[in-house]
């Protein structure tokens, strides 16, 4: 039935411009949309520092075994002093930054499609309740929400993508790579890379599916689901690790109250 109501809602947004992570929520809807709409869709990618390599890895999988026209990007968010600077409402400047560039291309889109080509999002219902200044810069450059429309939340998305038979359903949520620097930290892009590298090498090491390298200053916190213990000498190894790719931190350890989603986020007026 969601599906069914989600393709309807995909029709009336024909022809659209998708942003696409390569998150759950955002490829569940760009299968969805490519099989549905074929040529009069094609799924955004703004490939940068803080997108989780494996993130990336998996959109251009699905989309080639999908045949999905994508688009890659450089919204260029770093370069907004405001979005470096890591204030409580950084999304939004990252997401402004985004959908203007995503305007740019549906215009482009819409001299090939000879009608007004619509910006859709991955949103789903329960990301409303959240803190999300995303949505505000969503809102002024239109941008729609499926998802939300068919008022589909996180579950909702979660069995549509093994509905649609897609491997990556089960795969565990990981937002943008900004997110696990404390707010107030700059956001830099060898900050973001050394994320990315200390997240994958831990996840290598241990097998762990669930793992944030948190950054604050000039310290890294590994977060670990369910309270999960580090091989021993893990942590100097990935410190002689960092070191050899250019990236020095005063200290790195082991977080003891595990994993918590959206702890570097910090609300400030």
């Amino acid at each position: 039935m969601n599906q069914d109501k989600l393709a309807s809602i995909l029709r009336d947004l024909s022809p659209c411009l998708l942003a696409v992570s390569g998150g759950v929520d955002s490829l569940t809807l760009a299968v969805l949309a490519g099989r549905v709409l074929g040529e009069d869709f094609a799924a955004v990618h703004a490939a940068g520092p803080a997108v989780p390599t494996e993130a990336g890895q998996r959109l251009r999988r699905v989309a080639q075994d999908e045949g999905l026209r994508l688009i890659v990007i450089d919204a260029g968010e770093l370069d907004d002093v405001r979005y470096a600077a890591n204030p409580a409402n950084r999304c939004y400047y990252c997401k402004s930054r985004l959908f203007a560039a995503m305007r740019r291309q549906a215009e482009d889109f819409a001299q090939t499609a000879g009608r007004p080509v619509a910006v859709i999002s991955g949103t789903n219902r329960d990301d409303l309740s959240d803190f999300r200044p995303g949505l505000a810069a969503a809102a002024e450059h239109g941008v729609r929400h499926p998802y939300v429309e068919a008022d589909m939340g996180k579950d909702s998305v979660r069995a549509l993508a093994r509905e649609l038979g897609l491997d990556f359903a089960s795969v565990p949520a990981s937002p943008c790579l900004a997110s696990r620097v404390y707010t107030g930290t700059k956001v830099t892009g060898e900050i973001l890379r050394a994320v990315d590298f200390a997240e994958t090498f831990v996840k290598g090491a241990t097998g762990l599916d669930v793992v944030r390298c948190r950054v604050r200053e000039n310290e890294m916190r590994i977060e670990t689901e369910e309270h999960a213990t580090l091989p021993v000498g893990l942590i100097p190894r990935l410190d002689a690790a960092l070191r050899g790719q250019g990236h020095n931190f005063k200290n790195i350890s082991l977080d003891p109250e595990g994993y918590k989603p959206g702890r570097a986020f910090i609300k400030t007026p």
